[in-house]
Order: C-alpha cells, then sequence, then structure tokens
C-alpha cells in the first residue's frame, strides 16, 4: 500500500487578512489535496483580528482575567478556521475544522502564554483517514488539568502547526506568509536586505530568539527536537523556493547571516541576582494577570528585559505600585547579529568598532553562541541595524 505525503501548512493572519485572500488559500490547499497529498491546515485569526479583540476587552476592562482573556482571544482563530473550512467544501473538497481543544492540543494550565505539553490528535487522524482536509485553529489548546481553554502566546500557531506535524510525522511543516522566505533582516528596515535560501535550526534559534519575527522561536525548538522539515514561503506562489530550515544543513565558512532586533527594552533595577529577580518579577506579574516578560540580558541586579508590548506596558503601569522593580531606563533597542558559526572576538571587535565610526552608542554588548547582541538607544535602532548589514555579503 502507498504511503501517502502529508503536508502541515500555517496561513499567518495576513495571507487570510479578507474574503478574498481565504479564497485563495483555500484553492492553493484544494489543489495539494487534489494532487494525492494529505492536507492539514493551521490557521491563525484574520489580520489583525488579535490586537482588536484585546483593545475590545481594555473598553471593558482595566486588568482583564486572563481566564476569560484567552476566552474571548480563540474566537480569532474559529473565525479563520471555519471559513476556510466552508470555502473548501465550495470547491467540492471535504475539509472539517477542529478548535485546538477538540484538536487535541494540550498545555499546562498557564493562560495567554500555555506551553503544549502532549498532542493527543485522535480526531485529525480519524479525518484524514475519510480523505479530508483538517482545518486546525492554531494559538489555542486546552489544560488536560483545569480543562480551561489556552492560548500559546504571540506567533502561537506557528507552535500549533510544529505540534501537529511532529504528532502525524508529516514530510514537512510550511509556514506560509505574506512574505517570499527569510530575509536577512527585515525588508521594510533595509532596502537591500536578501534572501536566505537555506537554515539549520540551530541558527534560526538564535536569530527568533533575538527578535526576528518570522516564526516563534518556541516553535523552532519544537521543530529541532522531533526533527520537523521547515518550509517558510509565501502563500501567494506555491512554486517559491523559500527557505528550508534542517538539521543537516551548513555554511561552507563563517559568515554574517542575519541582523535581527527588539524594538523596546526595558533596564530594570531589582534587588536580587538573574534567578531571584526572574521569580520575584514573575510572582508579581503573575499577582496582577500580567504575561512573562523575557530576560535577555543580567549583570548582578540590573536586567534587561522585553516582551510583548502589553506585557511591557503592564509593567511601567504597576512599577509604582510596589517595590519589586524599578524602571531604570525604557529608551533601548537590542540588535544582534547572527552569524553561521559560534562567533569570536574578532567579530564582535569588527562589529563595535563599525558603529563607533557611525556614533552609534553602544549601552551593552555581549556575545552569546552564534551571536553578537548590542543594546543601543531607541532612536539609534533602525540606523544600527542598517550599518550591520553592510557585513552581509
Amino acid at each position: 500500500m502507498t504511503i501517502k505525503k502529508l503536508i502541515v501548512q500555517k496561513y499567518g493572519g495576513a495571507t487570510l487578512a479578507d474574503p478574498e485572500k481565504i479564497k485563495h488559500a483555500a484553492k492553493r490547499i484544494f489543489e495539494l489535496h487534489q494532487s494525492g497529498i494529505q492536507v492539514v491546515v493551521v490557521v491563525s485569526a484574520m489580520g489583525q483580528t488579535t490586537n482588536q479583540l484585546i483593545d475590545l476587552a481594555k473598553q471593558v476592562s482595566i486588568r482583564p482575567q486572563l481566564r476569560e482573556l484567552d476566552m474571548l482571544l480563540t474566537v480569532g482563530e474559529r473565525i479563520s478556521m471555519s471559513l476556510v473550512s466552508m470555502a473548501l467544501n465550495d470547491l467540492g473538497c471535504p475539509a472539517i475544522s477542529f478548535t485546538g481543544s477538540q484538536a487535541g492540543i494540550l498545555t499546562d494550565e498557564s493562560h495567554v502564554n500555555a506551553n503544549i505539553i502532549d498532542v493527543k490528535a485522535f480526531r485529525v487522524e480519524e479525518a484524514l483517514k475519510e480523505n479530508k482536509v483538517v482545518i486546525l485553529a492554531g494559538f489555542q489548546g486546552v489544560s488536560p488539568i483545569t480543562k480551561e481553554i489556552t492560548t500559546l502566546g504571540r506567533g502561537g500557531s506557528d507552535t500549533s502547526a510544529v505540534a501537529m506535524a511532529g504528532y502525524l510525522n508529516a514530510d514537512r511543516c510550511e509556514i506560509l506568509k505574506d512574505v517570499d522566505c527569510i530575509y536577512t533582516a527585515d525588508p521594510k528596515l533595509v532596502s537591500n536586505a536578501k534572501p536566505i535560501k537555506h537554515l539549520n535550526y540551530r541558527q534560526l534559534i538564535e536569530m527568533t530568539s533575538w527578535g526576528a519575527k518570522v516564526l516563534h522561536h518556541r516553535s523552532v525548538e519544537m521543530a529541532q527536537q522531533k526533527k520537523v522539515i521547515l518550509y517558510v514561503g509565501p502563500a501567494s506562489n506555491s512554486l517559491s523556493d523559500g527557505t528550508i530550515v534542517t538539521s543537516d544543513f551548513e555554511f561552507t565558512q563563517q559568515q554574517a547571516i542575519a541582523i535581527n532586533s527588539f524594538d523596546q527594552v526595558f533596564q530594570l533595577e531589582m534587588h536580587a541576582p538573574i534567578s531571584e529577580a526572574a521569580k520575584d518579577l514573575n510572582e508579581v506579574l503573575q499577582k496582577n494577570q500580567i504575561g512573562r516578560p523575557q530576560f535577555l540580558y543580567s549583570e548582578s541586579t540590573t536586567h534587561l528585559i522585553t516582551g510583548p508590548q502589553e506585557i511591557l506596558n503592564a509593567i511601567e503601569t504597576f512599577e509604582s505600585k510596589q517595590d519589586t522593580y524599578k524602571i531604570k531606563n525604557k529608551r533601548y533597542s537590542s540588535v544582534s547579529v547572527t552569524y553561521s558559526q559560534t562567533v569570536s572576538d574578532a567579530e564582535m571587535q569588527t562589529s563595535e568598532a563599525l558603529l563607533n565610526k557611525n556614533n552609534i552608542k553602544i549601552f551593552k554588548s555581549f556575545s552569546m553562541l552564534n551571536s553578537l547582541h548590542f543594546f543601543v538607544s531607541t532612536d539609534q535602532k533602525n540606523e544600527a541595524i542598517q550599518i550591520l548589514h553592510s557585513q552581509i555579503t
């Protein structure tokens, strides 16, 4: 018996922003299914729906309960999944939509930023045996302990797709967006950003951990763990080469491959070292129904953190109400250079000299694994990105 090829596709919000784009995506899915390939599709909320739902919540509640916020936010993906399924069925393609909980995406008990702990996609497997295309609402799951609906944080639909691809042993997981591939920098900031055709998981984890928005860093870590081949390409063109991410690709020489950044970084003063500080800060934020920030750098009791804007806003709002932390500066950004191999002092010296030559003031710099990291003032961030990108050949 011939085993059918299976592909998991994830469509980002921009690719499903209106009915015409949804119908275009459905046509591509239908054509793939007609070619004899089994297809599971993970969808994000349409366009800016998630942001609009967050704004709506803020209009009725100063500090929405996280459980209720998750109940609200999961609506966005449910709209997308049902519309895509409708469009496919109209094309004569048998399709069925599932929420994250219906599809067996099991998470821990956290709200707003939950982690996937297991997948039991029995209903998905049954639908595939019936030759149906399965449309899955990304970004969401259910805690088997509390039985509550949870969400996976910004970019969580990527993680949903990789988790499902790993469970089903898919031939590959396609992350389909409104860009052609992964670039050496954000094309909106760097006009001569170059396409990257191949990457190793290790390199992409570095990039996404330090601000690259093309995939959620958790999804790349999971892809590496479960050996899921990733393809990142445009939803509008099924023939694009895109970017392929695997474990066995390596560059032939040491070279700078990408520039990434976090727009806003807070410098906090806390009367504790990193492990204790992270615990104390997370306890304060959890008590006030706020998600966790990401610690980027710590030195004694000084800590540099970032996170989604709603988390940073909340940290700023609650600063005056307790004494766990003090914001010393909120006008920093991080700019990182990821290399093909482990970095040395030589790469750091070259980049620092380049920034200094162009009057970019470096507040803090350090190297880690394959990357160099620079903290600069927010108003110099874009210039720093363009200057460092000049090293990429």
